[in-house]
């Protein structure tokens, strides 16, 4: 049986003259290279000098490598020709869920060499700063310290803003190395969608828009608290008694009109543009580093250490004072610096990490930055080490100033100045904050619209939210609905059921980061060039890669691996191949589900194990050991060398302690949060399975080039389409 060339091309058997015709880009396709082989194959390959001898030149036969590989390329065919025959329901069904499984899967091919944007590049790496900064430090300096020192953690919420801090950090070192290596619009999203494949980058991008949405809400709530407080709470008293909406756990106890206006307000000057924005917030995130340096100083000038130390006589004390002014006083716990405990320490900073919420913002402007890959490093870094001096400071002032349990909730730090005596610094501090929670509502509103924008530009939500405006170049559309929705729930949520809602999204979207800077650092290089943008498929032939992809070597696609136990711990390649990236990937996953399994474990069965539980403690130990052991098959794999601005530290230690802390944290919300969060969940894979995974534009992709390939090549019944390589 004769094979025809375009199949010995197209599987990996071209002769060494044409493997160095395409390393020379001689022919501009597959197909073009098709059929020189074709050719070349039908007259056969000349003599040394023939070609000086004329037309007429001997030609000498194929060598003995080619009549090898020709029976062994006929038995593979007709091994093949078993696809000819009429297929079963069984074969059509797993047929079909395969196809599925692909669609789930199938990864974005991001062409870096293409520089046009559809929006504005005027963003400079002090512009990236101060938005990192405004949107962080916020509701979580004057709101939230107050609450979670009061309920939860006590002095040790400086504890709590550590923890959270830390944890923020390693996600935040995760978004600086995909910055530089991806400088797209999308953030969380696209990493995903690059990295481990669409259903994932659905659900990264989804929990990013609830984080979002809820950020921007929270926040409007706790402006509109904050102006409440220092007008005397007439906004308030006049809605609670004019319409009441109170669902304990769902809903607020009144409607918060102003809120609602106060983001519409906002969403226009969205749309308005992207500098005038930056503008503004510079000016407000000024305004605030000012206000939170003179808290600092002024907190630990009049405040005193024995506010860190109170036991149940000062307690007894403060009760008798708060009875006669009629203020509202709270649990005494065990008194000291750890009053409710290390669960309250945890399960504070699972709240405080709402503070820190705001860095990634600095990641979904890869269009809009004029240096992204140097500028978004640079911004998530130095935002972070900004935002944690200062939450680190101001809650510590707070708890010195005042004692814990006599926090005010709604406003504490203006409430602070005034125990102390600083009466006119309670007004300073209030415009202050006023300031400053204006600068995070508009860092909370700004990358929501850009993360919607890159979904629906990508097929996953409705194309139409992303159009863009031909003047401003703004994401107009997502930008309006985004306003809309958020300005909905500022009227009706509660702030504290919306911070835990938002914290386990964000908490989602930095584990998969983590998880896919994992991944992407031991693959083949796929981003370092616009035809080289090959992903390790784990069903893929490494002789077809390096045919359908110019940046995969000859001899990378020529060796032969296989699967040993050497090859776990001492592989023979000091580059990534394609064997090593299936072992990241599946170590990956394994390791993922560990630490899943064992975060669940100490987040429920804390009291067992510091009790002595002996089944408790092996379970644990048992987890630990698998986590070490893939931990070091990862680490014994080859990384890449492609060179980038920012690369994480520290691999593979460094993500996995990060997704250790981030699900941690996630396990210490409470049931109603994650029953909210699967409610949110499932409209969101309504919408993709009933849309998105209809309207991918990598799956039109798929298609097209599977169409046209199964058109042009098909030999046997074997259809060399794109599935088998992804190019």
């Amino acid at each position: 049986m004769e094979i025809p060339a375009e199949q010995l091309l197209l599987r990996g058997l071209a002769p060494p003259r044409l493997a160095r015709l395409r390393r020379a880009r001689h022919f501009p396709s597959a197909l073009t290279a098709a059929g020189a082989a074709a050719r070349w194959l039908r007259r056969g390959p000349r003599t040394p000098g023939a070609h000086r001898a004329g037309p007429g030149a001997a030609t000498r036969p194929r060598s003995a490598w080619l009549d090898k590989r020709l029976h062994n390329s006929t038995s593979k065919v007709r091994e093949a020709s078993d696809y000819s025959k009429p297929l079963g329901v069984d074969t059509m069904f797993e047929k079909t869920m395969t196809g599925f499984g692909k669609k789930l899967i199938r990864r974005r091919i991001v062409d870096l060499s293409v520089e046009d944007s559809r929006l504005a590049r005027c963003l400079s790496t002090l512009d990236l700063i101060a938005l990192g900064v405004g949107s962080t430090l916020g509701a979580g300096v004057y709101v939230l310290a107050g609450e979670v020192a009061k309920e939860k953690a006590g002095p040790s919420i400086v504890v709590c803003f550590l923890v959270a801090a830390l944890s923020s950090v390693l996600a935040g070192l995760c978004y600086a190395e995909f910055g530089a290596r991806v400088p797209k619009t999308g953030s969380a999203y696209l990493y995903s969608y690059v990295t481990v494949g669409e259903i994932w980058a659905f659900t990264t991008g989804w929990n990013l828009i609830l984080s979002y949405v809820i950020g921007t809400a929270s926040v409007a709530r706790a402006w509109s608290s904050s102006f409440d407080n220092i007008i005397g709470n007439h906004i308030s008293v006049f809605f609670r008694n004019s319409s009441s909406l109170h669902v304990p756990g769902v809903l607020a106890e009144y409607p918060d009109f102003f809120a609602l206006l106060l983001v519409l307000l906002l969403t226009g000057l969205l749309a308005f543009g992207v500098s005038e924005s930056a503008l503004v917030n510079k000016i407000f995130t000024a305004v605030n580093l000012l206000v939170l340096c003179f808290v600092i100083v002024s907190g630990f000038v009049k405040g005193s250490v024995k506010n860190w130390q109170l036991s149940e006589k000062d307690y007894y004390n403060h009760s008798v004072m708060a009875a006669s002014q009629d203020v509202s006083i709270g649990s005494l716990g065990s008194g000291g610096f750890v009053p409710f405990g290390f669960q309250g320490i945890l399960a504070g900073a699972a709240t405080c990490f709402y503070a820190f919420v705001g860095f990634d913002c600095i990641a979904t402007t890869g269009e809009e930055a004029k240096n992204p890959q140097r500028s978004i490093p640079i911004g998530i870094i130095v935002s972070l080490l900004i935002c944690f001096v200062a939450y680190f400071g101001v809650s510590a002032a707070l708890t010195l100033m005042v004692p814990y349990y006599l926090l005010n909730k709604d406003s504490p730090l203006p409430e602070a100045f005034k125990d102390v005596g600083w009466e006119p610094a309670r007004y300073v501090v209030a415009v202050g904050s006023l300031c400053a929670l204006s600068t995070s509502l508009l860092g909370s509103m700004f990358p929501m619209p850009r993360v919607i924008y890159a979904m629906a530009e990508d097929g996953l939500l409705f194309k139409w939210l992303s159009r863009v405006h031909t003047r401003t170049k703004t994401p107009l559309m997502a930008t309006v609905v985004s306003g809309i929705v958020a300005a909905l729930m500022a009227l009706m949520f509660e702030l504290k059921d919306l911070v835990d809602l938002m914290s386990i999204g964000t908490l989602l979207a930095y584990s998969l980061v983590s998880v896919c800077v994992l991944i992407l650092r031991y693959q083949l290089d796929q981003l370092n060039s616009p035809k080289g943008l090959e992903m390790v498929e784990p069903n893929g032939n490494e002789e077809e890669k390096a045919i359908m992809n110019p940046s995969v070597s000859d001899s990378q696609a020529a060796l032969k691996e296989k699967l040993t136990v050497g090859s776990l711990f001492n592989p023979p390649s000091k580059t990534p191949t394609s064997l090593s990236g299936k072992i990241v990937y599946i170590s990956t996953a394994a390791l993922a589900l560990c630490i899943t399994i064992l975060c669940l474990v100490l987040a429920q069965k804390m009291d067992s194990l510091l009790e002595g539980s002996v089944v408790w403690i092996l379970g644990c130990m048992f987890l630990l050991v698998l986590v070490l052991l893939f931990t070091i098959v990862v680490w014994r794999q080859p990384q890449s060398n492609a060179r980038l601005t920012f690369k994480v530290p520290f691999l593979p230690l460094l993500p996995l302690f990060s997704i250790f802390v981030n699900v941690y944290l996630m396990m210490q919300l409470s049931a109603g949060t994650w029953a909210r969060f699967a409610v949110w969940m499932a409209i969101g894979f309504a919408i993709y399975f009933g849309y998105g995974i209809r309207n991918s534009v990598e799956g039109k992709e798929d298609k097209k080039s599977h169409c046209i390939v199964g058109k042009s090549v098909h030999v046997s019944g074997i259809d060399l389409s794109p599935g088998d390589a992804t190019v």
